[in-house]
């Protein structure tokens, strides 16, 4: 069975946790939530409000980990 990895000290992911999905410090909190309340417009003080065991910098991780996605290279292929 695989280990969790743990990026940036906040974002872990491991396989028997949300399956699979990058989370927070291993908490049933996925990045992508985070992330879905920021691109709805939600401030940080209403995600800390809403998940009181999250901190500031939790948020931020979710950021730079979004980020580290975008830098990678994505080609377009069409399939049919």
């Amino acid at each position: 069975m695989p280990s969790p990895i743990f990026l940036d000290g906040r974002i872990t992911i491991d396989p028997d946790l949300c399956n699979g999905r990058p989370t927070l410090r291993g908490k049933r909190i996925a990045v992508q939530t985070v992330l879905d309340f920021l691109g709805a417009g939600d401030s940080e003080a209403d995600i800390l409000e809403q998940y009181p065991s999250l901190e500031p910098d939790d948020i931020r991780a979710c950021l730079r980990f979004a980020t580290g996605l975008m830098d990678k290279h994505y080609e377009v292929v069409q399939i049919a």
